[in-house]
């Protein structure tokens, strides 16, 4: 049981601790942001003893929990002695960087509520030396925008951009109806051959297998099919090395109740065998 890896992520405010625990989640790590590095050792008691399937933590500690930071060092040794394997990470910045951040955001200093900024970043690095001293890796993070800080982030914990999913949305729409919003990337089908026209086919959904047929046995939707999932299959891997966990595609013909859902149906397997996760939604199926 002592064999769950514990990280620890520590460093100055407005460095990107908030960043890498979002990484973190996204990774799978159980993390606890903030909680008092006295209370680690019961944690871990407790993880133990219920037989809890977590089976790799974060936990955050900075300037916030102040008067247990003196314990921090005497704390991680300890763990280390009984087998637990915790590695430290601190987050360090420019002076400069972070007072350019904190102007940029409007946020408040822990720190420095009632005097000038930079007299709190200093009394923080000054809380935060010894900790930062028996850290395993320090990143400057002054030169890194949120996106490189999660590549970084990711790349530490070894997992290559081609092994990242994206949580793909996958629905379709009828134009008729409004083009949904908070969408990434939207397509238009108006361009195939509409088998609401057809006899027998318009009461039926782009489900009904004679409908899809209609739609997907043609040449012009194969060789749409084809040049839409090369574009998809360039773009994910672009979008998940940019740092995006959640992409909105919309295909949309007229009313939603045919075409777009037959193209839609057919793409879900693609995605899936990219190995994203893909939900599918058909908006206006319902719909009149």
């Amino acid at each position: 049981m002592k064999q769950l890896p514990i990280f620890v992520i520590t460093g100055l405010s407005g460095s990107g601790k908030t960043t890498v625990v979002k990484v973190l989640e996204d990774l799978g790590f159980f993390c606890l942001d903030n909680m008092p590095i006295v209370l680690l050792p019961k944690f871990l008691e407790l993880r133990i003893s219920s037989g809890s399937e977590i089976s790799k933590v974060a936990v955050v500690i900075d300037v916030r929990g102040k008067g247990f930071l003196e314990e921090a060092p005497r704390m991680i040794q300890d763990l280390r002695q009984q087998g637990y394997h915790i590695e430290v990470i601190f987050l360090d910045c420019e002076d400069t960087v972070l007072m350019r951040r904190f102007g940029e955001t409007r946020r408040s200093h822990p720190l420095a509520k009632g005097r000038p900024l930079m007299e709190g970043i200093r009394e923080e690095r000054r809380y935060l030396a010894e900790i930062r001293d028996v850290s395993d890796k320090v990143i400057d993070t002054s030169a890194y925008t949120v996106h490189q800080l999660k590549e970084v982030i990711a790349q530490h914990f070894q997992v290559p951009s081609s092994q990242r999913r994206l949580q793909v949305f996958l629905q379709s729409f009828g134009f008729r109806h409004g083009v949904p919003a908070n969408t990434d990337v939207v397509m238009d089908v108006r361009f195939l051959p509409n088998p609401y026209f057809v006899e027998g086919l318009k009461e039926r959904s782009g489900q009904d297998a004679e409908v899809a047929a209609y739609v997907l046995d043609r040449p012009e939707t194969r060789e749409f099919l084809a040049k839409f999932q090369d574009l998809m299959a360039w773009l994910l891997p672009l979008y998940v090395k940019e740092g995006k966990s959640y992409l909105t595609i919309s295909i949309g013909c007229t009313g939603g109740r045919h075409r777009s859902v037959a193209i839609v149906d057919r793409l879900q397997p693609f995605f899936e065998g990219l190995q994203h996760v893909v939900t599918v939604h058909h908006r206006d199926i319902d719909k009149e």
